[in-house]
């Protein structure tokens, strides 16, 4: 008989540049995480209605092709799962508020900074 896999908390990585998509990924994927990546807010808003109980985390960069942003995507989420972890980031500065509990992280940041929030978000 074969044994069930372990549970892995899932991470939603939205990043329209893929390059930066896939470090995010490769990162959260060895701190041993499911990911689900997304390039628009609107693809990541489907799989927050079809998944959405399963994510543990939401990692956003603000600006993203489409009609919303990472803010708005942010928002989305806590109304959703309020006690998911959030983090957008930006390499620009944030003009708007997040919602509470929502973490910035301005770029360019460093991988041991987003390893820490994810250690954040398993408790």
């Amino acid at each position: 008989m074969g044994q069930k896999a372990p549970w892995k908390p899932t991470a939603l990585v939205v990043e329209d540049d893929d390059l930066q998509r896939e470090f995010v990924a490769v990162l959260l994927e060895e701190s041993d995480m499911c990911v689900i990546q997304c390039e628009s807010a609107e693809v990541a808003l489907r799989v927050l209605d079809d998944v959405g109980a399963s994510l543990s985390m939401l990692f956003t960069d603000v600006s993203l092709p489409g009609s919303l942003d990472g803010v708005e995507l942010a928002y989305a989420a806590r109304r959703q799962k309020p006690d998911m972890r959030v983090i957008v980031t930006s390499g620009f500065p944030l003009t708007r508020r997040l919602p509470e509990g929502t973490k910035f992280m301005p770029k360019p940041w460093a991988p041991l900074d987003l390893l820490r929030e994810v250690e954040r978000s398993r408790h």
